[in-house]
């Protein structure tokens, strides 16, 4: 029942880079408070968030895919900020089939989260229960809801292998601190997306992997930014 529970809730995020010379000046508003944060890292860092098709390269459709989550009655979205830093659109499909546009309205920088408010809202939409990272322990049921690969609301399950880790992604120019570990599998296409526990609440925001040959490649270790962390930025963390 995690996978149902959840499913209403998750966002496809694809992101197109802007034309050189051409950033999005309104997004550079949004990020001003993110200046110690530099446009190479979130660059390189969305463009390894391509699907591999197999396809020759084409600058005319270089694009990033991700993962979100609904956390209000508003329609904000939760993301990866790595995933829509630098994207000059940001284009947002909900579960049923509902297509449209989105802004950032809120960064963390130091969390590696946006904020996303869509376009349009769907007519019926259900925002995800919010859970208390806080109770989490090591051994618990963990799972993770994405689109890895362009595999769209894809699901995978494993523990909570670790709490309170830091780590220094090659998408973020500073440690993240107070991340939680797990071994449910995540790949491209993850980031953005919830780590879940069983009984289907978010208690975490998707971040990476952790892959000592810088690969992208999932070997057993992924991390997420605690909820109560991540909700911080849409004016205060959930209420449980």
């Amino acid at each position: 029942l995690v996978y149902q529970a959840i499913l209403p809730s998750i966002v496809y995020i694809k992101t197109f880079d802007a034309p050189p010379g051409n950033g999005d000046v309104a997004q550079a508003a949004h990020l001003e408070s993110a200046q110690h944060m530099t446009a190479v890292s979130y660059q390189n860092a969305a463009r390894v968030q391509q699907g591999d098709g197999g396809d020759e390269p084409n600058e005319e459709e270089d694009f990033g895919l991700g993962a979100g989550v609904i956390i209000n009655e508003d329609g904000v979205i939760l993301t990866a900020l790595h995933l829509v830093a630098t994207a000059g659109d940001i284009e947002i499909t909900f579960a049923d089939g509902t297509e449209t546009t989105a802004e950032i309205v809120g960064a963390e920088p130091e969390n590696d989260i946006a904020v996303l408010q869509p376009g349009l809202l769907p007519e019926l939409f259900l925002p995800a229960t919010l859970g208390n990272p806080g109770a989490v322990q090591v051994g618990d049921e963990a799972y993770v809801v994405g689109h890895p690969l362009d595999l769209q609301a894809s699901m995978s399950a494993g523990v909570i292998s670790g709490l309170d880790r830091t780590y220094h992604f090659s998408h973020t120019a500073q440690d993240l601190t107070g991340l939680i570990q797990f071994d449910a599998a995540v790949n491209s296409g993850n980031s953005g997306g919830p780590l879940l526990n069983r009984y289907g609440q978010v208690i975490g925001i998707v971040t990476g992997l952790v892959n000592p040959t810088n690969q992208g490649v999932f070997i057993g270790v992924g991390m997420a930014v605690p909820i109560d962390v991540a909700a911080s930025g849409v004016g205060g963390g959930p209420a449980y």
